[in-house]
């Protein structure tokens, strides 16, 4: 009788090592989501103006990323300043920390796609490490992801914030409207050419207009984090934005640099 419980007993410890051995896998070949971001957070910066006698004399205006051989940098159209004052030496620039010092560079626009709402800027000086961009075919509805940015611009300071969550639609970045009063010249010539974005179950703010929104294992970039631009045409008819977030899928940003002759 105490041969057959020695028995039974090692047959149960034999199923159970079987089936805790591939979750305890799984759980290890999780994504290091800390390791990515220490490796891509010093490729973040914060896309403004600087002029030497304003006060403040930086203004943050969105988020960008650097791509390329480091010198491109990558953020949306609408957060480049449109209206610089010469006359006082305003200059678009980008804004990052390197080890306990603030850096300031200047920028010029090498690329603009309105279209796509992307604007490509070339920095002067040092190179930054650039972030090496992704595979859109690979992406699917309920895959995990990050993005890293300014999301309250200058209050938090230029220390980089990390928001995750699943891509929880793909989806056109306008929906036609049922009644023909919420339509407007903009909208119709966005419903000429529809094309899909990322809808996210994370929080972005208007700061991050222009983080990358990136896998959270390979830290490979799948699409930009665009608020407004998109929101202003999926939610047009509603009277007050919601909390969802968009991405612009990042094969509109490989073609733009490809076009250019950038990348």
């Amino acid at each position: 009788m105490t041969t057959r419980k020695h028995q039974f007993s090692n047959v149960l410890i034999r199923a159970i090592f079987f089936i805790v051995l591939p979750f305890s896998s799984n759980v290890c070949a999780e994504p290091n989501l800390s390791g990515t971001i220490a490796k891509i957070k010093h490729s973040i910066v914060a896309v403004g103006s600087f002029m030497p006698k304003r006060n403040p004399r930086s203004v943050f205006l969105g988020t960008g990323f650097a791509v390329g051989d480091g010198t491109l940098v990558v953020t949306n159209a609408h957060v480049i300043p449109t209206n610089l004052d010469d006359g006082h030496l305003e200059q678009v620039a980008v804004f990052y920390r390197k080890g306990n010092e603030d850096k300031v560079i200047t920028a010029r626009q090498v690329a603009l796609d309105n279209d796509y709402d992307l604007a490509v800027l070339k920095i002067t000086g040092e190179p930054l490490p650039p972030l090496k961009l992704g595979d859109v075919a690979s992406v699917r509805e309920g895959q995990p992801y990050a993005f890293t940015g300014f999301p309250i611009g200058m209050v938090l300071g230029l220390y980089p914030v990390t928001h995750r969550g699943i891509v929880s639609a793909i989806s056109p970045n306008v929906i036609p409207m049922l009644k023909s009063d919420a339509l407007n010249p903009k909208l119709l010539r966005r419903l000429d050419a529809p094309y899909n974005v990322f809808q996210l179950d994370a929080t972005a703010y208007p700061g991050n207009s222009g983080s990358p929104l990136y896998e959270q294992d390979t830290g490979k970039v799948i699409g930009v984090i665009n608020k407004a631009f998109i929101q202003e045409s999926k939610e047009n008819i509603l009277s007050n934005p919601s909390g969802i977030s968009y991405a612009i899928p990042i094969d509109h940003l490989q073609k733009l640099l490809k076009d250019k002759g950038l990348y």
